[in-house]
């Protein structure tokens, strides 16, 4: 596994890097690659900046035909619900683009039962995503934030989720906000080529501080979890975030737009 920690200058400096990386690396493959580039995306204000600049490019910076995006995991309401990640890309991304409908893998039954709901997903996931090698959907980029507590996607510490070992979709109740998500697993998450972490703002910096502590509990601090099986783990964050926190010993850093 190869670490990368770009730094940049301001929220918006990593919203605009986030955006340019993750456009070359789907140009790279749209270049080299008949099969569809995956993105999966991930829910909060970071990435929704993110989403907004995406919506901006000039026509034809991405092939959007050839872009399958789905959700590394979302909230258990329907679609046009004020908490729902779906809506959130809808109107920060895919109002703007032009992008197929059938490209758009956002999960069924929203709102519904949950076991149900994450059930029916994986089976759309496996039915339209490339299969790799090793039997799983093919995931090519993994949009991540996380939490206070450090959680991420929608792994809860102490939820059931973390435990599991087969399943690449799950309902996972969270207690503390009395609700049910359904989300990507770990085992899926870290099959990914690549897996990006977006982190903005000084509340996040002891969470940051506890995910690359030498301390490991994934039940607790379930981040940490993400680990890619053979593709490269990136954070792309701000200096607010990092502060004065020892960087990874085996990352390589690189600070973008700092002088």
């Amino acid at each position: 596994m190869r670490k990368f920690v770009h730094i940049c200058d301001s929220a918006q400096s990593l919203a605009e890097h986030a955006r340019d990386w993750l456009v070359a690396k789907i140009q790279e493959h749209q270049s080299t690659s008949v099969s569809p580039y995956s993105v999966a995306l991930s829910g909060g204000s970071t990435p929704k900046l993110l989403y907004r600049l995406l919506g901006e490019l000039p026509e034809g910076d991405i092939d959007w035909k050839r872009v399958i995006l789905v959700w590394g995991d979302e909230r258990n309401v329907s679609w046009d619900h004020a908490d729902s990640n779906y809506r959130m890309v809808r109107e920060s991304l895919l109002d703007h683009i032009e992008i197929p409908a059938e490209n758009v893998l956002k999960a069924p039954d929203a709102g519904g039962e949950p076991q149900r709901a994450a059930e029916l997903y994986e089976q759309i996931l496996r039915d339209r995503l490339p299969t790799t090698p090793e039997g799983l959907p093919a995931l090519n980029a993994v949009l991540l934030g996380i939490g206070d507590d450090v959680h991420t996607a929608s792994l809860f510490p102490f939820t059931k989720a973390l435990n599991e070992t087969s399943r690449l979709v799950c309902e996972n109740w969270v207690e503390k906000l009395d609700t049910w998500r359904i989300t990507m697993t770990a085992i899926w998450l870290n099959s990914a080529d690549d897996i990006a972490f977006l982190i903005s703002g000084s509340g996040k910096k002891q969470a940051l501080k506890t995910l690359w502590s030498d301390r490991q509990d994934l039940n607790a601090y379930p981040a940490q979890a993400i680990q890619p099986t053979s593709g490269r783990l990136w954070y792309l964050v701000d200096r607010d975030a990092v502060g004065d926190i020892p960087l990874p010993q085996d990352a390589t850093a690189r600070h973008i737009g700092v002088n």
